[in-house]
């Protein structure tokens, strides 16, 4: 029988802006050191580390880890652009199951002020195929790559289904709302409708005040098998129920609709996979942290996770389906746009959130009676991590 992976420790530090951040390797030291005090572990105990980071040099994992310890454990470092974090877990998760007994996952991420640009411009761009596909169905502008690519789905999804300006802008205020109650995001003032449409415009129906931010921090978790956590009175709350991770497939490329070029296949057939896996349906999930980069992929994402049919996130909005009261929590930490996404951080920063809600220490954050909360994560060029959290005690 496979082992179980249990998540048996969570922390993360406070997000901030790159003006404010502290050194990569310090904030992820601090991140390290709060997963191990919230699992009740010593560094010494921890057999192999995932590190995940998009933007650094080789061997920035071991910089952070060598600040908590010189254990000597194999280190290995992830890079899968916005989705590292979340495919360190994956990484971490299947070596629990494949026979280890206690590893750790752990992102960061030390980025620059500004969008989001490409860094190596002497050699072949892994988004190559995508702007082909992009540059033949919409206009390229001066605006931030990826605004670009998100931004034209949302056009696309908004003249497919005739969704307003204002569906898109509630997401925004939505996440404001949700983050007002997280210490650790960067966000945390209300905003309006009016003034979400009223910021910038950046591409599509999107604003500026529609665009993740910038940001800069760390988070980490510990996951143990089942055997290891029983004998070390660790907390089982937590397990994970099943995971999936893919990447484009033809339909990315061929038919040339930029809501799959920018994961909408990928996500649905992760989403798919796992809910096969732990023999469950979208309607049975309460919580779900999804990646909110811009608030055309939060729209998207909800019918990609089949949290609601195609076609009807705009519905699924105005219905307040998509918070406290509705049918499920969508980013209750305040999600990317508002908590932040430092990216090889973010898919941990997730896991934080959600296994603190099945422990029930969300604090104004609660959601009442999860039992199984959903993570979705992405990645451009590109890779979309699913994962499935139960509640176990």
């Amino acid at each position: 029988m496979t082992e179980r992976a249990n998540v048996v420790g969570v922390g993360m530090i406070p997000f901030t802006t790159p003006s404010k951040a502290e050194p990569y390797d310090v904030m992820g030291e601090r991140a390290t050191r709060a997963a191990l005090a919230d699992a009740g572990l010593d560094y010494t105990q921890i057999q192999q580390a995932y590190v995940g980071y998009v933007y650094g040099d080789s061997t920035c994992g071991q910089k952070a880890l060598y600040r908590v310890g010189h254990s000597g454990i194999p280190v290995v470092n992830v890079n899968n652009n916005c989705s590292t974090g979340s495919s360190a877990l994956f990484l971490a998760r299947q070596a629990v199951e494949s026979g280890a007994d206690c590893v750790l996952a752990l992102g960061f991420e030390q980025m620059q002020r500004g969008a989001l640009t490409t860094h190596w411009a002497d050699r072949p761009s892994p988004f190559e195929e995508f702007d082909e596909v992009a540059d033949q169905v919409q206009d390229r502008t001066d605006a931030p790559f990826a605004a670009q690519y998100f931004g034209g789905a949302g056009a696309v999804y908004a003249e497919r289904y005739g969704t307003r300006p204002e569906t898109f802008a509630r997401v925004s205020v939505k996440a404001r709302a949700h983050a007002a109650n997280n210490p650790y995001a960067v966000f945390r003032d209300p905003v309006t409708v009016e003034e979400v449409l009223a910021s910038p415009h950046i591409y599509g129906p999107l604003t500026r005040l529609q665009c993740c931010p910038p940001t800069c921090g760390a988070a980490a978790a510990i996951v143990c098998s089942s055997d290891y956590a029983a004998r070390h009175d660790l907390d089982q709350t937590v397990r994970i129920a099943a995971q999936a991770m893919t990447t484009d497939s033809p339909a990315s490329f061929v038919e040339k609709d930029m809501t799959k070029l920018v994961g909408y296949e990928m996500t649905q057939r992760a989403a798919d996979a796992v809910y096969e896996k732990a023999g469950i349906g979208p309607q049975d999930i309460r919580v779900v942290e999804l990646h909110d980069c811009f608030t055309a992929n939060e729209l998207i994402s909800y019918e990609a996770l089949r949290l609601t049919p195609e076609g009807t996130a705009e519905r699924f909005i105005a219905d307040g389906d998509n918070t406290y009261g509705g049918k499920v929590v969508t980013n209750p930490s305040g999600g990317l746009l508002s908590k932040g996404h430092p990216l090889g951080a973010t898919g941990l920063a997730q896991c934080n959130e959600l296994v603190r809600e099945l422990r029930g220490q969300a604090d104004a954050r609660q959601v009442d009676g999860a039992t199984l909360a959903l993570q979705h994560n992405i990645g451009l060029g590109g890779a979309a991590v699913v994962t499935l959290y139960e509640k176990v005690h």
